[in-house]
């Protein structure tokens, strides 16, 4: 008798163990949708914003999310929204500063721009060969630190 006890412990045990690993599988499928859902709930004009210095092994990327109503995110958010709202939320339409003279250093920033803009999808990456680049033709959008790129 004592041997069919033993027997059935390990299954007694399996039987405890079994509802907490399905809670615990079925929690873990839920957490993407849930830290998806605070940006898809985000009324208004929104990205996602991160730039990126160095090749593709750095790890120095900052990142922000700019709100435009009312603007907030980074230091210059209210004139990110500006030049957004006057391009109709394409990051390559932004006005550019065309008198602006930039040197030639190799010193590359990847910029990314995740969102919504008046209900439209936005999504928009690209690689500028240094910082004086990305602030001549992005202006305020990517300029996620307080002090603005130094003119040459």
């Amino acid at each position: 008798m004592k041997h069919f006890l033993t027997d059935l412990r390990p299954a007694r045990a399996v039987r405890r163990v079994l509802p907490a690993a399905a809670a615990l599988l079925l929690a873990a499928g839920a957490a993407p949708a849930a830290l998806a859902a605070p940006h898809d709930a985000l009324p208004g004009n929104w990205l996602q914003l991160t730039v990126t210095r160095g090749d593709a092994r750095s790890s120095d990327t900052r990142g922000t999310l700019l709100l435009c109503d009312p603007p907030q995110g980074h230091a210059r958010a209210a004139e990110a929204c500006d030049a957004l709202a006057r391009s109709g939320g394409d990051v390559e339409a932004v006005p550019r500063d065309t008198g602006r003279v930039c040197p030639l250093v190799y010193a590359p920033v990847t910029v990314r721009a995740q969102g919504r803009w008046n209900g439209r999808p936005v999504d928009y990456s690209h690689t500028y060969s240094n910082d004086c680049e990305r602030e001549a033709l992005t202006g305020p959008v990517f300029a996620l630190d307080d002090e603005e790129v130094p003119e040459v």
